[in-house]
């Protein structure tokens, strides 16, 4: 048997995955708490609003990103599709506050050639900057440190620091450049600068790309979604009744599935690995299995294998976790000061929103505004301590909304929640980190497999594809 340990969208991915391979035999997925689908929870609000507590959209256009369409096709979702256009408003348009105003970011080729408050140089100079800039020989460093190196301080502070703050809640002085910006990092080690680096890669992939059989044209209604993806130009996508529809149609399948059996509230409080096996303890019983497939974050699995292997707990223990205050907003009339997909805050601003989303811009709920405040991340404990109350959390969030938007009413419905320890941290080392971590499980033989977060990516296109992963790596299990 088989023991799939977390019941967010990487484990029921992990469980659905493992179904197309009869020789991982039995399944058992176990949740800790009452409820699957981890961080992406839709949530409808008693006037039939739909807030997105997590995740609320996903960008195609990647391997990562096509895995996941297919695997919307396979679970027949296909028509629940909202797809979100690169000509979209909420795809051109994206906002920062800075200096007590919001300003557009540039969103064509024409406007890099323009000064563009709140910068001071048209960006385009920043590849000259990159030109400039000396070589340094480096195994990792600092998103913030690499760009501002070689682009420029202004592009660290106002398009890449937002920018961390809006993927992973992070501090852009603290994030790996190597893991988070591989082919940048990469092109300055190989090449000396990003330009000739970005440059000989695109030439090659365009090589790559004439060697390839051509593809024959299909109608539209023969094409997969990942195909329709690229031929409508899909900015972003998310379902009909929010993104939550995806983990339910898992669980669905799952649950209808005689492989698979499905707890919840059963927590995993040890694992020890023996010659014959795993033992696993679950609220004080005994579970044995042939091997463990751990969707839990890498801080979580420290807990359960520190006794017996401490070196692995340790390596586990040095990806952090940072906590986010998410507050959704409705409100009865526009009060939108355009169609974007947001604004998000630079730290240099000192404010305690981590970011804006513009949530009825991307998909109309009537004629009402939607809004979700991004709060804390990294900088959670500094701005609200360690255990702030919800009511606390929305007075801020509320002020600095209507300041910012200039808002005069007071919101129909609010909806708070804090996601304690939600998103994984990649750190300066992150790579080599993972690297050390697999490698021990592999030379001590340990029956563990791993997917998730904490290793890969955090983004949902990346967990899916760490499931993926991770089933088809496996050799035969034990018996």
């Amino acid at each position: 048997m088989t023991v799939i340990l977390g019941g967010g969208i990487t484990g029921l991915s992990a469980a659905y995955y493992a179904l197309e391979n009869p020789k991982l035999g039995a399944l058992t997925l176990l949740e800790a708490s009452n409820r699957l689908g981890g961080w992406i929870r839709s949530q409808r609000s008693p006037n039939n609003i739909i807030f997105e507590k997590g995740p609320r959209t996903i960008r195609p256009g990647t391997p990562a990103g096509e895995n996941t369409l297919n695997l919307i096709d396979k679970l027949e979702l296909t028509d629940a599709i909202i797809p979100i256009k690169s000509s979209h408003p909420s795809a051109m348009n994206r906002l920062i506050y800075v200096n007590k105003k919001l300003h557009a970011l540039p969103n064509s080729l024409g406007s890099v050639f323009k000064i563009k408050s709140p910068f001071r140089r048209p960006l385009i100079t920043a590849l000259w900057n990159d030109f400039r800039a000396p070589k340094l020989v480096k195994e990792d460093e600092s998103i913030y440190s690499f760009v501002e190196r070689r682009l420029g301080k202004d592009i660290a502070d106002y398009l890449i620091s937002p920018m961390i703050c809006g993927i992973c809640a992070g501090n852009s002085k603290k994030i790996s450049a190597k893991f988070l910006m591989e082919s940048f990092f990469e092109a300055e080690q190989q090449h000396g600068t990003i330009v000739k680096g970005m440059i000989k890669k695109t030439r090659s992939q365009i090589e790559k790309q004439k060697s390839l059989p051509l593809k024959s044209s299909n109608n539209s209604e023969c094409k997969t979604s990942a195909e329709r993806s690229v031929s409508e130009k899909w900015s972003v996508w998310s379902l009909q009744n929010g993104l939550e529809e995806l983990p339910k149609k898992l669980m669905d399948e799952l649950s209808s599935n005689n492989r698979v059996n499905i707890e919840l509230n059963k927590r995993c409080d040890n694992i020890t690995f023996k010659s014959d096996g795993v033992e696993l303890e679950i609220n004080g019983k005994i579970k044995k299995c042939s091997r463990v497939i751990s969707s839990l974050p890498a801080k979580t699995l420290a807990t359960l294998v520190k006794h017996q292997h401490p070196q692995l707990a340790n390596e586990l223990n040095e990806i952090p976790m940072v906590t986010v205050g998410v507050i959704n907003f409705h409100f009865s009339q526009n009060i939108l000061p355009m169609e974007a997909f947001g604004f998000l805050v630079p730290p240099s601003e000192q404010i305690p929103i981590l970011g804006v989303i513009f949530d009825s811009c991307m998909f109309k709920q009537g004629p009402t505004t939607v809004l979700t405040v991004m709060m804390g991340g990294d900088w959670f404990e500094q701005y609200f301590g360690q255990n702030p109350t919800k009511e606390y959390l929305l007075s801020v969030a509320l002020e600095n909304l209507k300041t910012i938007l200039n808002i005069k009413d007071d919101p129909v419905e609010v909806d708070v929640s804090i996601l304690k320890d939600c998103i994984p941290q990649y750190i300066v080392g992150h790579s080599q980190r993972c690297n050390r971590i697999h490698d021990y499980i592999s030379s001590h033989g340990i029956p563990l497999t791993l997917c998730g977060s904490s290793y890969e990516g955090v983004g949902i296109n990346d967990v899916i594809l760490s499931a993926k992963n991770a089933i088809d790596n496996l050799s035969t299990p034990r018996k």
